[in-house]
């Protein structure tokens, strides 16, 4: 079960950051094929990784607490690999990346989270 959920939160933490990647990508008028889009979005991906990996995110993957790690990894270690790759992080960027990243990574945990507890309320009720 844990696998499931790991792979499950794993694909939806990789379509978050490919969305940022897209948007961006088009409110900039660049390119949005799968070549400009992996260039924007490779940094934040790996940074994502290690934060699968910091936060322990195979314990509790839908965890806002896990997504909290998730996301400051994502933007933390995309920003630096971003720098050391020779592209720029303007404050404005790190800003926008910071708080929409936060919305996608946090936003659909706080959902799932919702869901979850509506269901068990109503289960409860049910069952009474």
């Amino acid at each position: 079960m844990h696998a499931v959920k790991l792979s499950r939160a794993i694909a939806v933490d990789v379509i978050c950051i490919l969305l940022f990647a897209i948007v961006g990508r088009s409110n900039h008028n660049e390119s949005t094929t799968f070549l400009g889009v992996a260039d924007t979005a490779w940094p934040f991906l790996a940074g994502c990784a290690v934060g699968v990996l910091i936060s322990r995110g195979w314990r509790r993957p839908e965890a806002l607490p896990t997504g909290i790690g998730i996301w400051a990894c994502t933007v933390l270690g995309g920003m630096v690999l971003r720098l050391l790759s020779g592209d720029t992080a303007q404050t404005a960027f790190v800003i926008v990346a910071t708080i929409s990243l936060a919305l996608l990574l946090l936003g659909w945990r706080a959902g799932y989270v919702l869901i979850q507890r509506t269901r068990k309320r109503t289960h409860q009720d049910t069952s009474v």
